[in-house]
């Protein structure tokens, strides 16, 4: 049991020492952008205040949360340091939720606003600033939060379960994995909408309408249909949403608006398929699957045994 504790302590005592460490660094970085942009465009004006604000959000509270977590860590007051820091993650889920718009609007300041420009390329020429730009820096706080999670699991770990200490430290991991999760979730239906705006764009006309909300997007790729009766084999491509299948195919390559699009032939709706594998259980070359609908049956081929797979998988989750 002693040989253990010692064990643990020792492992404890690496995972503080390399979170201070680590905290540092991320100080050093957030205090870049906050002494040479933050607080030089306060004074000078260069930007409106909103306009401020939308950039770089709570940085500067996130800054006040980690130099405080800092101290806390250098007196090794580590349970109470990461008890009182938790009280500031919601800070941020806002920064999460900001991220995009912030992107966004320092586009549009770079491209609209000459002395703001000017201003930006003279801040990232600076030796402290190592070739990185602002846009490199403002997703910090984020990739530290994802750092966070490990760090306090690893000290939970390594701490003995019967102590007060573990019982601060566990609601620490809690809150961080929470508020992990939630940023998690924020990219995700970002990522997502992009997908439905993008296979928006790409199917011709607005007759099939894609963004929908609770619809994710699911996977896209060319499959072979075989019709019911002799015809020749049909190649489509297929977009499926954890609602619907769509199958489409190009619009001519001579047409003037249209020649780099698709034309949707069918929405299926999944919440009546099933799917079966008709062959591809071996690993022969492809295999065939077909698709019950209470009006239609569709049979999908490809000549790749990996992509029938991946369909069937991807159909079959989507389908429950």
């Amino acid at each position: 049991v002693e040989e253990q504790r010692a064990r643990w302590e020792r492992k404890r005592s690496r995972t503080a020492k390399e979170l201070l460490e680590t905290e540092h660094k991320y100080l050093e970085q957030l205090d870049l952008v906050l002494t040479y942009f933050v607080t030089i465009l306060k004074a000078k004006g260069t930007l409106k205040p909103a306009v401020l604000e939308t950039i770089f959000g709570p940085l500067e509270s996130l800054y006040s949360a980690s130099h405080v977590l800092s101290l806390h860590l250098e007196k090794g007051n580590l349970g109470p340091g990461l008890e009182n820091f938790c009280q500031s993650l919601d800070l941020y889920g806002h920064y999460a939720e900001n991220l995009e718009q912030a992107n966004k609007t320092l586009k549009e300041q770079v491209r609209k606003n000459k002395s703001f420009r000017r201003f930006k390329k003279l801040q990232e020429t600076r030796p402290q600033f190592q070739g990185r730009e602002l846009e490199d820096l403002l997703p910090l706080p984020l990739q530290r939060l994802h750092q966070y999670k490990h760090f306090f699991r690893d000290l939970l770990e390594n701490t003995s379960p019967g102590t007060a200490e573990y019982q601060k430290l566990a609601k620490s991991v809690k809150s961080v994995c929470e508020v992990s999760h939630c940023v998690q979730d924020i990219f995700d239906k970002r990522e997502n909408s992009l997908q439905l705006l993008r296979v928006q764009k790409l199917l011709k006309g607005q007759k099939t309408q894609i963004l929908s909300p609770g619809r994710w997007y699911i996977r896209e790729g060319w499959l072979l249909v075989v019709p019911s009766k002799g015809e020749e084999l049909k190649r489509r491509m297929f977009f499926l949403f954890s609602d619907i299948l769509i199958a489409a195919k190009p619009c001519h390559p001579l047409h003037l608006l249209n020649s780099n699009k698709l034309s949707c032939q069918a929405v299926y709706p999944l919440h009546q398929c099933s799917v079966d594998k008709v062959f591809g259980h071996t690993w022969s070359q492809g295999g065939l699957l077909s698709l019950s609908f209470p009006h239609k049956t569709l049979l999908l081929m490809s000549s790749n045994q990996q992509e029938i797979n991946d369909w069937y998988r991807s159909l079959t989750a989507a389908v429950r």
